[in-house]
């Protein structure tokens, strides 16, 4: 099964993040309820390892961490998604460095990557292709965002099936954050 573990975005930020999707041309997008930040993609993996990941996410002290927007932005050279930076934080990524741990401890292999905290709200591939011509324009339109900074206090286990119209999320497991950190 295909999982990863991220951290759902804060419900005020739900409707922003709506309007600049519609803002965007071309693309799929990410449905409202499907909005996270990624803190570790679990790739393919039996119930036994998820089932192990879910125990050491249960057995650890994860601390709250401050999700700080930083501006709307693409990824990639030829744009593979449009995406709401977040403020690199090391609460946050303390929090995906102990996530990335409870994975090692389940027997999942991740591969070495540089993490760029963002919430995806546009993917584009397939037939879903970036129209350049008005992708710039558009971005400079959506501008800042305007969102208040928050604290992410829940981790997600989900599952994510793949589907023509787009990757099918389900919850497995949640896991309440330790602590407070300053937004």
């Amino acid at each position: 099964m295909r999982a990863f573990v991220g951290i759902p975005v804060p419900e005020t930020w739900i409707t922003p993040l709506v309007r600049a999707q519609k803002a965007l041309p071309g693309g799929r997008d990410v449905d409202p309820d499907d909005l996270h930040v990624t803190l570790a993609f679990l790739d393919d993996q039996s119930e036994d390892r998820l089932e192990a990941m879910h125990e050491a996410l249960e057995t650890r002290a994860l601390a709250a961490a401050p999700l700080r927007p930083a501006g709307i932005a693409t990824l990639g050279d030829t744009p593979r998604a449009v995406v709401l930076d977040l403020a690199p934080d090391r609460a946050l990524t303390a929090l995906r460095d102990a996530v990335r741990g409870a994975a090692r401890a389940a027997g999942i292999d991740l591969p070495r990557d540089r993490f760029r905290p963002h919430v995806t709200l546009t993917r584009f591939g397939g037939r879903a292709k970036p129209d350049m011509g008005r992708l710039p324009r558009a971005l400079e339109g959506i501008g800042a965002p305007d969102l208040a900074a928050e604290v992410a206090r829940l981790v997600v286990l989900w599952s994510s099936t793949l589907t023509p119209d787009g990757p099918v999320y389900e919850v497995l497991a949640n896991y309440q954050l330790r602590g407070a950190a300053d937004a």
